[in-house]
């Protein structure tokens, strides 16, 4: 009896963490975050190799490089992960350090505000069905994928973001 106890309370705390959000991963580093705006794909990179790849939604103004807070862009360049959001609301998110000193200057010019909080994350309900760029310039992915891509790229890692 008393093992039987044992077995089902080690059950019920191993099926509780496999409905955690918070993964974990233990293959080759991601190095590189490389995002493909045209093709809506990102891809986890170890150096040259592709680890994974994902369908992305986009800014909701999804071509071009992000000028100003507003814009519905996704940013264009080379950027890195600077944080991680596990209260999103946006399920999980992986922040991205847009603006650069560059797009402040841009910004500036044309006498706006860059904007900032690009993040890479989840989708809210209101979006879960929702297939097309409606984002105000972040990079969505379904709240599945977003668990495995926080738990495999750490802060620091750089993202490429190309047309």
């Amino acid at each position: 009896m008393k093992l039987t106890r044992i077995v089902l309370v080690l059950s019920v705390l191993l099926a509780l963490g496999a409905c955690s959000k918070f993964k974990t991963y233990h293959g080759p580093a991601v190095t590189r975050v490389v995002v493909q705006k045209s093709e809506r794909k990102m891809y986890l990179l170890h150096y040259n190799k592709v680890l994974k790849s994902y369908d992305i939604e986009l800014g909701f103004r999804p071509n071009g490089h992000k000028q100003f807070e507003g814009d519905g862009r996704t940013p264009e360049g080379r950027y890195y992960i600077d944080r991680r959001n596990p209260e999103s609301q946006y399920h999980l998110s992986l922040g991205i350090s847009y603006p650069r000193p560059v797009d402040v200057e841009v910004a500036r010019d044309i006498g706006r505000s860059p904007g900032g909080d690009i993040f890479i994350h989840g989708k809210p309900k209101p979006y879960r069905k929702y297939v097309g760029d409606w984002t105000a310039g972040c990079i969505a992915i379904s709240d599945k994928d977003i668990e495995r891509v926080y738990s495999m790229v750490r802060d620091g890692t750089i993202i490429d973001i190309y047309p």
